[in-house]
């Protein structure tokens, strides 16, 4: 029987519902009635389909069926977020039917092993070229930006390394004091909707929380100083964050191995955070094709004998939260900055794939009544209101130009201009108490795509 290997890594910037992708990627593998754009499902070449955990015994399993059931009744509600590398493979039977030239059928075994991690660590790639003073400055301007634009958390930063002696011996307390506050900037920006905050274990330490390498911050410049100072000391676990952390304990360990990549992101969200948080996302899009340029060996593999990643999906999630009307120009947007990314990083086209999709879908379609009695667009879904559960109908409005978009966000600007319609509204759908069961797959949006486009060429 014919076998082989394949690693599907999937990463999301913040609050774009990788566990759940993954969890409805997996149901509907298993349970195939509603994936016939998969072509080897709909023709009925895939005989079965089981997960089970990775063979590399180091990775934590992706607890696939915890995470289903959270979407089950009798209060389904989202899985937690997984703030950590996990994985688990799934293993693909299939027969496919003989040719006139080849009249018997041929057997074949797919491994999906599929790796979970944060989208915040895959950012960390950036830091590999620059040294702690670059970081440094390119760091507390962004913060002195901020303050001026009055993020408290950035001003309290400014504050505490003005009056901290960075020449002077290393006093533990003292670099506590200063990691968590830079800390805690780096969360108040991630809460308000941007991407490109590193390190990324300070906001997801995974299994280093507490550790030392995680103990520094950026400083301003300093030269002659000795090596017992806090300078010193701060440059020094720098260095480690890069080559230990970054270089060998995610890139060498998960990311050079990978063949096949999703990244998935919350548009939508950084539309409605506003033109910076949309900015500081399409440099995110510049920075990960940069690392991952499909069809060839990603940023760090000529060094360190990484495989050639073939194929990358870009996808925009939560499509249902709009009318079906809006999908095509929800993946305009993908397209977009991912066309302007490749052009800058000079890279083909050939291996990307911008989409609109939705791993479950939460909404139903209808129409409302508008002004004048004129019939709206809607899409009603399950949601909490006022510590309720209520079943309501939005109109969910319309998305504004891309283009458009982009020159705004490009400019500085710090909030969309009057006449731009921004209109869509944002809110959090929850799972239908009667979405599916564990007999069956959840509803989707384009899921089915998705996965042709990805492994579809290895089912046949």
């Amino acid at each position: 029987m014919d076998e082989k290997v394949v690693r599907l890594g999937v990463t999301g910037l913040s609050r774009a519902g990788k566990t759940v992708f993954i969890t409805s990627l997996v149901a509907s593998l298993k349970h195939r009635e509603n994936m016939l754009e998969l072509v080897a499902a709909r023709k009925g070449h895939i005989k079965s389909a089981w997960p089970q955990p990775l063979p590399a015994a180091t990775t934590p399993f992706f607890t696939f069926e915890d995470h289903l059931g959270a979407m089950m009744p009798p209060n389904p509600e989202w899985p937690p977020q997984t703030t950590a590398v996990s994985g688990l493979r799934v293993t693909l039977e299939l027969e496919i039917p003989g040719t006139f030239i080849a009249p018997k059928p041929s057997q074949k075994k797919i491994h999906l092993d599929i790796i979970d991690f944060p989208g915040e660590w895959l950012i960390d790639l950036t830091m590999m070229k620059k040294d702690f003073q670059t970081w440094s400055i390119e760091s507390l301007e962004k913060i002195a930006f901020e303050t001026l634009n009055g993020r408290t958390e950035a001003a309290e930063y400014l504050k505490l390394l003005q009056t901290t002696d960075t020449k002077g011996a290393l006093d533990f307390q003292v670099a506590d004091r200063l990691t968590s506050g830079f800390t805690a900037y780096l969360r108040a920006l991630q809460k308000d909707g941007y991407s490109n905050c590193t390190p990324g274990r300070f906001l997801w330490p995974g299994d280093l929380k507490g550790a030392p390498a995680l103990s520094f911050a950026p400083l301003y410049p300093r030269h002659g100083v000795e090596k017992g100072s806090l300078y010193k000391k701060f440059e020094e676990r720098f260095e480690y964050y890069k080559e230990e952390v970054v270089k060998g304990d995610f890139f060498e360990k998960y990311l050079s191995k990978i063949d096949r990549q999703v990244v998935l992101m919350d548009v939508m969200r950084s539309i409605h955070d506003g033109p910076a948080p949309f900015e500081d996302q399409r440099k995110a899009m510049e920075n990960i094709l940069r690392v991952f340029k499909p069809g060839k060996k990603n940023i760090l593999a000529g060094l360190l004998g990484g495989n050639t990643v073939e194929k990358v999906l870009f996808a925009a999630t939560k499509a249902d939260y709009l009318h079906h009307s809006n999908h095509d120009r929800l993946k305009s947007y993908i397209e977009g900055i991912i066309q302007e990314s490749l052009a800058k990083a000079k890279l083909a086209e050939a291996g990307t794939r911008a989409m609109a999709i939705a791993a479950v879908r939460v909404t139903t379609e209808g129409t409302t009544k508008g002004k004048g009695g004129k019939e709206l667009p809607c899409v009603c879904g399950r949601f909490e209101c006022d510590q309720k559960i209520t079943n309501q109908g939005f109109t969910p409005g319309h998305l504004p130009d891309i283009g458009k978009l982009l020159t705004v966000a490009k400019k500085g600007a710090m909030a969309w201009p009057p006449g731009m319609n921004v209109s869509f509204k944002k809110f959090k759908f929850l799972p239908h108490n009667r979405l599916f069961d564990q007999e069956s797959a959840p509803p989707h949006l384009y899921l089915d795509q998705a996965l042709e486009f990805l492994i579809g060429d290895l089912l046949k």
